[in-house]
């Protein structure tokens, strides 16, 4: 497997178009995204970009796809070109990875839109099969954190499994009652974030409860000072990585080789690094597991396509988008998904 499969794919843009999604969701902020869609040979390609400020959406939308993408590419050619203009031309990101985001939305939809052209899926072009994707159910618990959230999902479904994010606020009697539960698969300690809503100071008291509260459950992103560096001596192995990942690169300057990741396609920006990415992992058997960013259209099906080809039994954070909603209601699928039975594109759904 290699960027090579589908670097000489070849792809015709005759017209790009912006469309806005938006939705409220069950870590209480709202959510856009746009949808990039890319036409050509009656075919219609697309991909999300997920970048987290609503402002810039709304930029991007005034001004428009660039005129461009308009042309005969291949998908090495296409990521060539989108890597060296500014995306970002209306508007600054506040984040430098938000550039990321949104050249992994054009990418992910010049790749779905040449399998089309070519009359084929992803999983062909790259020798794999689909298959059943495991997921989990991430969630925030309320404030102040008791583990009724969790009861309740569960009582919907018993089969149910979750990630975490535990705060400062945890106290042990809760962290016994979750793992009591024996659904908790990951705890996200956020440390690796910096700005942002979901920022979690490095917490020794906290580390060494999830650590010893939780002993089979990957950790992800500490932030390792000398505080809390040594309580991760001899739990090296559960220690995942999540934020810094966008390429071969971060993983060589963590600070151990790991031996689990999170992988976001969305932070590698280009289709290439993603799978050059996927391949260093598999050559090392590295375990990986997919993560989602709220997605609310194609972008999170593409994130079931690829765990499906890659790390499809995983505790993969890429539940279908119903359980992102504030209140979930209606028939929610469980796990594991069925990859589809005749796939086009890159695409998760079975073609018409």
């Amino acid at each position: 497997m290699s960027f090579e499969q589908v670097a000489d794919l070849e792809l015709r843009i005759e017209e790009a178009e912006l469309t806005q999604r938006k939705r409220a969701t069950s870590s209480g902020f709202p959510r856009t995204t746009t949808v990039i869609s890319l036409f050509g040979d009656g075919e219609i390609g697309s991909g999300e970009d997920v970048t987290y400020e609503t402002d810039d959406h709304v930029a991007f939308l005034a001004a428009g796809p660039p005129d461009s993408l308009i042309g005969t590419w291949t998908i090495e050619t296409f990521s060539e070109h989108v890597s060296s203009i500014d995306l970002f031309e209306e508007s600054t990101p506040s984040q430098s990875v938000f550039r990321n985001y949104r050249q992994w939305g054009f990418e992910s939809a010049a790749l779905d839109l040449a399998l089309k052209q070519a009359e084929t899926d992803l999983g062909t072009q790259l020798g794999r099969s689909y298959e059943p994707v495991r997921f989990v159910v991430s969630t925030r618990l309320q404030d102040p954190p008791t583990g009724d959230r969790v009861t309740e999902w569960l009582d919907r479904d018993p089969t149910l499994k979750f990630k975490l994010d535990p705060t400062s606020a945890w106290t042990d009697a809760l962290v016994e009652r979750l793992h009591a539960t024996g659904a908790v698969r990951t705890v996200d300690l956020k440390g690796q974030y910096h700005g942002t809503e979901v920022d979690q100071p490095a917490d020794p008291e906290l580390y060494e409860r999830v650590i010893d509260g939780f002993p089979s459950a990957i950790i992800e992103d500490p932030a390792l000072t000398e505080s809390t560096r040594s309580l991760f001596d001899g739990h090296e192995s559960r220690v995942s990585w999540d934020y810094p990942i966008r390429g071969i690169d971060t993983i060589e300057a963590l600070p151990w080789e790991p031996d689990v990741l999170n992988i976001k396609p969305s932070r590698f920006g280009s289709v290439r690094s993603l799978l050059e990415t996927l391949a260093y992992c598999e050559e090392r058997s590295i375990q990986l597991y997919g993560g989602g960013q709220f997605e609310l259209d194609v972008g999170r099906e593409q994130l079931h396509a690829i765990a499906s080809l890659f790390y499809p039994e995983s505790p993969n954070d890429v539940a279908p988008k119903g359980y992102n909603r504030p209140e979930p209601s209606g028939e929610l699928p469980s796990s594991p998904l069925d990859p589809p039975s005749n796939p086009r594109g890159f695409a998760w759904r079975d073609s018409a």
